[in-house]
């Protein structure tokens, strides 16, 4: 086991960065729910949304599983759920992968590439009017650029814990 370190002070929020903390939560949110509401008229989740339009980006149309749960946020176990659901509306399905044997690959269909064509006016229209819209060009990039450090700490960190977790695995 791993020695235990004590948790460090919290650096408490002053007032500002409270209220800019609660407004983000709020607004993403919000955004999340909104975005789910207008491609429910199509019989989507954003979730699944956001796996098809992956799916119509890639080569081939296909995607290791794995790769896929890594850019959506999803657990393989809740990408296997979505993944179900696309399969059984005949928008997906799944293959081993031909490079790694043990892996994978989603594989959009000619029907899941219909679907995609046409849920994205949708979905565009409504990022556009909840997210891009409200906010002048240059605060969108930003907020963009912002997210992108986010994100990229939080990989980072993971993929730390990840290598010292394996290394206090028994050999």
């Amino acid at each position: 086991m791993g020695r235990e370190t004590p948790e460090p002070e919290p650096q408490w929020l002053d007032a500002d960065e409270q209220q800019a903390w609660r407004a983000y939560l709020h607004a993403s949110r919000l955004l999340e729910a909104v975005m789910d509401r207008d491609l429910q008229s199509h019989g989507l989740q954003l979730s699944e949304y956001e796996i098809i339009a992956a799916l119509s980006e890639a080569s081939d149309r296909r995607l290791r599983m794995s790769a896929i749960a890594d850019w959506v946020g999803q657990s393989r176990s809740r990408l296997t759920h979505a993944a179900g659901r696309l399969e059984k509306r005949g928008w997906v399905r799944r293959e081993v992968c031909a490079a790694d044997r043990r892996g994978v690959d989603m594989v959009l269909t000619d029907a899941g590439w219909d679907a995609v064509v046409e849920t994205a006016p949708t979905h565009v229209h409504s990022v556009r009017a909840s997210l891009v819209d409200p906010l002048s060009r240059e605060e969108f990039l930003a907020l963009g650029r912002a997210m992108g450090i986010v994100g990229c700490g939080i990989e980072s960190k993971e993929a730390v814990d990840e290598v010292l977790t394996a290394e206090e695995q028994p050999a």
